[in-house]
């Protein structure tokens, strides 16, 4: 009875507070500058397309059979610039068909909210919501022979059919009760998806889920925080799921103001990772002080044989600090983390001293060591949001410390690369890195094909579609069934 009377009187709360910052997010002040997200490479499309003629460079490899999927903020109609936060655009999907070496098709959909339905002229897709948020725009994966697109910070997946359109909103299949991530992690050994789940509108409180491999949640363990902080990603080892607490949290004073992406940076908010056991009691989790910063991404990681935990990744040096309209930070790094659940302390080392973002890894090697990560890069100089301005992929050999790069060329913006193993039992860089670049000398994009094991050489095919896809968040590779 005590955890509905918390909810009903949470979300009577919320609804008054929504109230205010709609009002007042009518009256923000004009912006000195467009909003970057909604010009320039970020313009919206306007349409959904389905393309069955497209050209391709080189040759695609027979073996890969399957869609490469990703996911982004798209927002329909004209959202006001002044309120709009890149994270919050509505969620489209793009997908490329890719079977017996040729490019079957391309399509992208709009994943079905309610208010994308509305502005669609149409009825509402099926399923339950969890209170208001049903928008679903960060990340898109297979699991269990389906398709979802997901978000953090309250929505529930939406389920999406092989050609995208959307089948339902669905909190697998009605096992699922509290929030989800956009950052889910596979353990290729039991098949089951681990996540660090928040609610934007719960502060003491987020969850660690976990959905078996028949697509069924099978723990949604409670693990105490303060502060409401934005717990973007997350990443597993053998015993532990790692939970990045870093002073990015909730700003009812931001909210109010009418900013409705409503988070800070909070230097009083102590940065710390946990080692929350993957079973039994989140009390059990062992918290880690690490130096201030802000972690969207990690790359891999794994325990020592002498008890402690690896995990590489992207560091900011801080977020939500500067800017109401985009991620924000002067300074990104990719780092390798020791985590000593002894001293309770984190040591940092710097891999690469270049800005960067999304790095990927073959997943089969999720949970033990490994030696390669592919990551994004960012603008070189100093920069307040995170927009989409360098040409270069980074490969980052962790063991030997050193990095290639592979420059797409000027004006050609790649995104996140995923790498797909050309054998199940391939060695680690034998397979291929598979992503969009956007080709801003005439407003195309390629889907490209690298071999990571010739990382600097030329592409194996490029994909061409007609039109520019803005960038978006994450993709996946979906084999075919």
């Amino acid at each position: 009875m005590s955890n509905v009377i918390e909810k009903t009187i949470r979300d009577t709360v919320t609804k008054g507070m929504g109230k205010v910052a709609e009002f007042n997010r009518k009256r923000l002040p004009e912006l000195d500058r467009p909003n970057p997200f909604l010009n320039g490479i970020h313009s919206p499309m306007t349409s959904e397309e389905t393309l069955s003629e497209l050209s391709v460079d080189g040759h695609i490899p027979p073996e890969l059979n399957g869609r490469y999927l990703r996911i982004g903020p798209n927002p329909i109609g004209q959202p006001d610039p002044r309120s709009h936060h890149w994270f919050l655009g509505d969620g489209m999907a793009h997908g490329i068909k890719l079977e017996a070496g040729q490019a079957t098709w391309y399509r992208n959909r709009w994943v079905r909210s309610n208010a994308v339905s509305k502005a669609l002229d149409e009825a509402p897709a099926p399923g339950p919501r969890r209170a208001m948020a049903d928008n679903a725009n960060t990340n898109i994966i297979g699991h269990a022979g389906r398709t979802y697109a997901l978000v953090e910070a309250g929505a529930w997946p939406v389920e999406l059919n092989d050609e995208l359109e959307t089948i339902a909103h669905n909190p697998f299949d009605g096992t699922l009760d509290v929030s989800f991530s956009a950052h889910p992690h596979l353990d290729p050994t039991s098949g089951e998806l681990h996540a660090v789940c928040y609610d934007a509108s719960v502060n003491d409180k987020v969850w660690h889920v976990v959905v078996n491999d028949a697509g069924k949640v099978i723990r949604q363990e409670a693990i105490s925080v303060r502060d409401g902080p934005s717990i973007h990603d997350c990443q597993i080892t053998e015993n532990y799921v790692l939970v990045f607490d870093l002073p990015a949290t909730v700003s009812v004073k931001k909210m109010l103001a009418g900013y409705p992406l409503p988070f800070e940076w909070n230097p009083a908010h102590p940065a710390r990772v946990g080692l929350c056991p993957r079973t039994g009691c989140a009390a059990d989790t062992i918290w880690c002080e690490v130096e201030p910063c802000y972690v969207f991404h990690p790359a891999n990681a794994y325990e020592t044989e002498d008890g402690k935990v690896v995990v590489d990744v992207v560091a900011h040096d801080s977020m939500y600090a500067r800017s109401n309209m985009g991620p924000d930070s002067k300074r990104s790094r990719f780092e390798r983390w020791t985590i000593d659940p002894v001293a309770q302390r984190v040591a940092r080392h710097v891999i690469h001293d270049q800005n960067q973002e999304f790095p990927r890894y073959d997943e089969r090697r999720s949970c033990k060591d490994y030696r390669y990560v592919y990551s994004v890069g960012l603008p070189s100089e100093d920069y307040i949001e995170l927009t989409v301005g360098a040409t270069v992929l980074y490969k980052h050999d962790a063991r030997q410390g050193t990095t290639e790069t592979h420059d797409f060329g000027a004006n050609r913006h790649p995104g996140e690369f995923v790498f797909v193993p050309r054998n199940v039992d391939g060695a680690e860089d034998d397979g291929w890195l598979v992503g969009l670049v956007v080709d801003m000398n005439d407003e195309h994009t390629e889907l490209v094909i690298l071999n990571a094991d010739e990382f600097a050489g030329p592409a194996a095919a490029k994909v061409h579609i007609p039109h520019r896809i803005p960038p978006g968040f994450h993709g996946n590779w979906v084999p075919i069934r």
